[in-house]
């Protein structure tokens, strides 16, 4: 299901696969600062197998370089606060 307008941003862990994103409103952004162009997209995949071509976008090597990575969901423990010296 797609987030609507004013929802959050819904982000997916797939089993063996990629990093789902669905929202109305989605910006990626490279280590410099600049925007991948989504072409409007509303969901994309963000390649977690390292094999893709078309990096950080998923392209389906994972289903035949036999990536396999099982992530259920979790409680993190709440950030360390650092002290200011």
């Amino acid at each position: 299901m797609l987030a609507s307008r004013g929802m959050a941003t819904r982000i997916t862990v797939i089993n063996n696969g990629p990093v789902r994103v669905e929202g109305e409103d989605i910006e990626l952004y490279d280590a410099q600062g600049n925007r991948y162009g989504l072409g409007g997209r509303t969901r994309i995949s963000l390649c977690r197998c390292g094999k893709s071509e078309n990096k950080p976008f998923c392209d389906g090597k994972h289903g035949v370089t036999g990536f396999e990575s099982l992530c259920e969901a979790k409680e993190l423990p709440p950030p360390v606060v650092k002290s200011v010296a």
